[in-house]
């Protein structure tokens, strides 16, 4: 007995972690920094981990009051009814959800590229295929409806990534609007805003609700996580928004008790520590900035907790960043061989960062030969001198 054919399944490649790379080097776990994953440098919530410390003792129970007041929390954040809210176990169990809720075998997405694997395995778990749209370097990664429309085939779901990951390039909300209206009927718009709290940018909520002068619609969702701003990664806590006629899909398709006792406890907390997340954004911003002025490469403009730096070689470079101390992102899992993507950490850790970056990029280019200068376009040119 074998599973079925997966052969066009691929395995989701996480941020290496701190233990994980200490053992493999044979070092301390201290002399590391870890920032690779996106995760929350100020730790979660301080009110979510009291939670979840208070709520440890009762566990043996299902969580079925936390998820309705969750739920109904989270609705009246943004000012939705209860049913639009579909709570999950991360962001990656509503996209799950809405593939559940829209895919019949053989149905299309259609994802950006680069972009985060997970809606591709997603589909294809539910027996649906995938189809890209590509976002350019040499256009900055800007993302609009029209970069969209040239590959969009009539697919049963487009997903789209605001801010974008890995680059942080966002999408206006009028491109939004206008992709909604250049797609088929049976097309469900999806936005996925797990970085939205870093973003000077408004929730597609709007468009869903028929806000800030847009029309109501009824083929627009909205991707949200705890993930990121709150710190609750690893409680996995993830929600999606949904039109109102979408409402009583979620009984049908989601996992019974789709988010954990002590993940909704959590949340709960969380959602009203305003301090935790006004301190988060403001350390981002300032990790963002520092990072544009002082990096000796190409740094992208970013909305999310991160940014893309264009350093030739991602590969050597992030190993032998690793080797420094200081753990980041590889992206050519992203199909970006040249870049490696850094999260914004606190002063102290964002600080390390540019330079243990700075240093790589001076002697791996000195060991080489070369020097690595951005023309612009995109792309690092290895300049080679004179022989």
């Amino acid at each position: 007995m074998q599973p079925r054919d997966l052969s066009d399944h691929v395995a989701y490649e996480a941020g290496r972690g701190i233990e994980e790379v200490a053992r493999e080097l044979d070092r301390d776990p201290s002399e590391f920094v870890k920032l690779a994953s996106n995760e929350n440098p100020h730790g979660p919530s301080p009110a979510a981990a009291v939670a979840i410390s208070d709520a440890a003792g009762t566990v043996n129970s299902y969580p079925k009051a936390a998820h309705a007041d969750l739920t109904a929390a989270v609705a009246d954040r943004w000012g939705v009814a209860d049913a639009q809210v579909w709570l999950a176990n991360g962001g990656d169990g509503a996209i799950d959800y809405l593939h559940r809720a829209t895919l019949d075998p053989g149905d299309d997405v259609l994802v950006p590229e680069p972009g985060f694997a997970y809606y591709g395995m997603s589909a294809r778990f539910h027996h649906g295929g995938v189809r890209e749209y590509s976002l350019s370097k040499n256009d900055e990664f800007t993302q609009d409806a029209g970069t969209v429309l040239e590959s969009y085939d009539g697919e049963r779901v487009v997903w789209l990534t605001s801010p974008h990951n890995p680059t942080g390039s966002t999408i206006d909300l009028e491109e939004i609007d206008r992709l909604a209206d250049e797609t088929a009927d049976e097309t469900l718009i999806v936005v996925d805003e797990a970085y939205g709290e870093f973003a000077d940018v408004d929730s597609a909520v709007s468009l869903i609700e028929g806000r800030n002068g847009f029309a109501a619609r009824d083929d627009v969702a909205v991707l949200r996580t705890f993930s990121k701003a709150y710190g609750l990664a690893g409680v996995r806590l993830g929600y999606a928004i949904v039109p109102d006629a979408w409402s009583d899909a979620y009984a049908r398709v989601n996992t019974p008790f789709a988010a954990s006792e002590l993940a909704c406890r959590a949340g709960l907390a969380a959602i009203d520590d305003d301090e935790h997340v006004d301190r988060t954004v403001e350390t981002t911003l300032a990790a963002r900035e520092y990072m544009r002025d002082h990096v000796e490469a190409h740094v992208w403009e970013s909305e999310g907790n991160f940014v893309l730096v264009d350093v030739g070689d991602a590969s050597a470079v992030a190993e032998e960043m690793q080797a420094r101390g200081v753990i980041v992102r590889d992206c050519t899992s992203f199909g970006l061989p040249g870049c490696i993507r850094i999260t914004c950490g606190t002063d102290e850790e964002t600080d390390r960062a540019v330079e243990t970056l700075n240093a790589t990029l001076a002697d791996l280019a000195a060991d080489s030969g070369t020097t690595v200068e951005y023309d612009g376009t995109g792309d690092a040119n290895p300049e080679v001198p004179d022989t």
